[in-house]
């Protein structure tokens, strides 16, 4: 499962999502809490950065990746999926 997080409303979202026929559902982050969380913002963040995390069937994180190139990202978690049970 793929989810996104931004800092926007729900309805913001939403309409992101339709406008851009975004294929992954967005979760709202309003309280920053979440993304502060996983090092994706500071508390005085005007957005999160783009980061991925992955995580594993146990429910815990099996990588973060910190720094996100788009071109190479999906093979590289692609790869990072095949390590998982």
């Amino acid at each position: 499962m793929i989810l996104g997080v931004s800092f926007d409303t729900p309805d913001a979202n939403k309409k992101f999502k339709e406008k851009f026929d975004f294929p992954y559902d967005l979760l709202s982050d309003e309280g920053r809490s979440d993304s502060i969380a996983f090092g994706a913002a500071d508390s005085d963040s005007p957005r999160p950065s783009r980061v991925s995390v992955l995580i594993g069937p146990d429910g815990k994180v099996a990588k973060a990746y910190g720094t996100v190139k788009p071109a190479d990202h999906p093979d590289q978690v692609l790869n990072d999926l095949k390590g998982l049970s």
